[in-house]
């Protein structure tokens, strides 16, 4: 017992030393699931699109109307460059992070990718009663959701590290997930 209390601890203190950055479609749970785990490892949580927010003093929609989704995408890259000057965090990125390869070469500097995934009928029940999420706009459906999940689904898993489903679980049970698949990774 006292030999994997200190293995644990020598983990934890391995992945201190990178960040943990959560990537996955949007509504899988990155921001609930950051919180939760900066919590139960001991690091800060970083928001990629509350930075993006308070940079720009807009919100992600009006970012997108405003400005346009290629523009948003460079402020995007711009705040992941800040991010992995730092080491030690737990970064929810936002679901478009990896359209970019410049962005996944960043994330891969010096960080471990942990990728979210759901279906797109929870992704569904999820974000359908939220209407800040530009991309969905007038596309709030299963068959669209699908669709995008789709076009992205081959950069997610090319990227990832780690692969863990959010379907059917509490947010306390994919952190313990996630912490276990962390040491393994930390053994390697």
């Amino acid at each position: 017992m006292f030999c994997e209390f200190i293995c644990k601890a020598l983990i934890i203190k391995m992945i201190k030393k990178i960040n943990v950055m959560l990537i996955g479609f949007m509504g899988v749970g990155k921001t609930s699931v950051s919180r939760e785990l900066s919590k139960k490892l001991d690091m800060p949580e970083i928001d990629m699109d509350k930075i993006i927010v308070d940079r720009e003093n807009k919100s992600i929609n009006d970012i997108f109307t405003e400005n346009g989704e290629e523009y948003f995408r460079k402020i995007e890259t711009e705040c992941l460059i800040d991010i992995q000057k730092s080491k030690g965090y737990i970064v929810s990125c936002g679901g478009g992070v990896v359209v970019k390869d410049e962005n996944i070469n960043h994330m891969k500097d010096g960080g471990v990718i942990l990728l979210l995934t759901a279906t797109p009928e929870t992704v569904y029940n999820r974000v359908k009663d939220d209407d800040s999420r530009p991309i969905l706009k007038g596309n709030k459906n299963v068959e669209f959701i699908e669709q995008l999940m789709n076009k992205r689904k081959d950069r997610y898993l090319a990227v990832a590290d780690i692969i863990i489903s959010t379907d059917d679980k509490t947010i306390s049970e994919i952190v313990d997930e996630i912490t276990d698949k962390l040491e393994e990774f930390a053994k390697k």
